[in-house]
């Protein structure tokens, strides 16, 4: 519960402490050399201190302002940085308050020197509330975000936000917010409580041309420091390439690389979601995992009875990520949230990671703003302090995983069996060779003439209780081949469940994978 009420409340305690102003020297000698080398020294410098969370300075007019106080705070757009610079990107600024108690620092790196972007009350427009004198002396930013002309040559919209911790969220084209990344989790599922590090320092710089912006950022906590750097390139897919340096100050047995946070509560899968009249409520649908053993994996997501956590050992994944697979409007009926435009992320590593395991964190929620999904890689082994741990890896916003020849999960349902104490599943796999997950979408309310990839076996296992009828037949409305088959759990409180389909000796689809809980 204290980490959900953390979540909803904006990442605030942490996420906005004031960041060491490097001296005059200091920014010198960055600018003469790179920015990433710069922050890297930064982060390896602080390691060795002990950490010191800076004091909360903001004002009471600030600090106490409500949602919709602090959402009437607006950022003037005439004053955006390089607006009308026609360099394929502009920034806008957040400002503290609110949650965002105290502040982060924000330099731009331009014509080889680096300038520290002072916050004044000229910059906002503060609607009908005003600001003193005294007020205005504690501002300072709590984040950006940066806009391009990513949906029209002539508009520049907003895609990706840094806000709160280490969180940030983006979209690609034609998407709407949903899930968010964040750096580093630490202690996410363990005995020791939580640890959120945050953004102390960004140092943005000028674009050198209009397809990518890069971003590096100071990463604090009790346990650790980090410098980040991130290659950001808007489009049909959003790309950031993240490459950091995590120097931990003491040794860290529970740690999350590339986490994502999301929000599931109900779908066709979860039977025990809320009454609502929505069909599904949900930023993401599907974890999805490309292990270094060349299988893909997916597994529906759950808001389940109690907080509950799942591992999927592997060494040197390929990929993982939270998918939004349900693209109809038809599979929400939502006017206003549009969850069929939610992103997908995908992390892909640049290098090997070793052994580890992909973690899904699922927490109980009846509530659809807030965040109950975690998904990251665990090393195998801890980190200790004092030393250097380097991690690359791409995450995209995109719509679906990466394309492969294989049939894709494309819904599951769950309902009573044959008989009370039976249930029965209902698994959709859809698209196959030749066809993008793109043409199953536009078509999905069509009967197709194609034929469906000849099915010869189906592989379903379970952990506990007892399968009977497994059948496979062609689902033309897909295209594609729907199985259905019927658990009883005998008995058994939680049960796995396990399904993947072949052609001869060839894998045809993706692995499904399931947790039934009674109750």
């Amino acid at each position: 519960m204290e980490r959900r009420t953390f979540l909803v409340s904006g990442m605030a305690a942490l996420s906005l402490m004031r960041s060491p102003q490097p001296s005059y020297a200091e920014t010198r000698r960055a600018s003469s050399n790179s920015t990433a080398r710069h922050v890297r020294q930064l982060a390896r410098s602080l390691a060795y201190r002990r950490y010191r969370p800076p004091p909360e300075t903001l004002a009471a007019p600030l600090s106490e302002l409500d949602y919709d106080g602090y959402r009437e705070i607006q950022f003037r757009a005439e004053k955006a940085i390089w607006r009308n610079a026609d360099l394929g990107f502009e920034l806008q600024l957040f400002p503290s308050g609110y949650l965002y108690r105290t502040s982060v620092d924000i330099f731009l790196v331009e014509n080889a020197r680096m300038r520290r972007i002072e916050p004044t009350a000229s910059l906002f427009d503060f609607g009908s509330r005003g600001l003193d004198a005294a007020a205005q002396a504690t501002l300072g930013f709590s984040g950006f975000r940066i806009h391009a002309p990513l949906n029209k040559r002539d508009v520049y919209d907003e895609f990706l936000v840094f806000q709160g911790a280490s969180y940030f969220r983006g979209v690609a084209k034609a998407q709407s917010y949903g899930l968010s990344a964040r750096a580093l989790a630490l202690n996410t599922a363990g005995p020791e409580p939580e640890e959120f590090p945050f953004f102390r320092s960004f140092w943005i710089e000028r674009p050198q041309t209009p397809d990518a912006i890069t971003v590096h950022a100071l990463l604090d906590s009790p346990s650790v420091t980090g410098a980040y750097s991130f290659v950001i390139r808007p489009g049909r897919e959003t790309l950031v390439d993240t490459d950091a340096v995590l120097f931990p100050r003491r040794t860290l047995r529970n740690v999350g690389l590339a986490p994502l946070t999301s929000m599931f509560l109900k779908n066709a899968h979860d039977p025990a979601g809320p009454s609502d009249f929505r069909p599904s409520i949900h930023d993401s649908d599907g974890l999805a995992v490309w292990n270094g053993q060349d299988e893909r994996l997916w597994r529906p997501l759950l808001s389940p009875p109690a907080f509950q956590a799942s591992y999927f050992g592997d060494r040197d994944p390929k990929g993982f990520g939270l998918i939004q697979r349900e693209r109809r409007f038809e599979d929400y009926q939502d006017l206003e949230a549009h969850y069929e435009r939610r992103p997908s992320a995908w992390v892909a590593p640049k290098n090997k990671w070793g052994k580890g395991s992909v973690e899904l964190v699922e927490i109980p929620t009846d509530v659809e703003y807030v965040d109950n999904i975690v998904a990251f890689w665990r090393p195998e082994g801890p980190l200790l302090p004092h030393r250097a741990y380097s991690y690359g890896y791409r995450l995209a916003w995109l719509d679906d995983t990466p394309e492969a020849d294989l049939l894709r999960v494309h819904k599951t349902r769950i309902g009573t069996g044959s008989a009370p104490h039976r249930l029965r599943f209902v698994v959709d796999f859809s698209g196959g060779p030749g066809q993008s997950m793109a043409k199953v979408a536009d078509s999905s309310a069509i009967v197709s003439d194609a034929p469906p990839i000849p099915v010869r076996d189906i592989d379903l296992t379970s952990s506990a209780g007892s399968l009977s009828n497994a059948v496979a037949q062609a689902n033309p409305h897909l295209p594609g081949t729907r199985v259905a088959f019927e658990l009883d759990p005998q008995g058994e409180k939680e049960i796995e469940l396990r399904l993947a389909l072949s052609t001869g000796d060839q894998r045809a689809s993706e692995t499904w994978l399931y947790r039934w809980s009674a109750g």
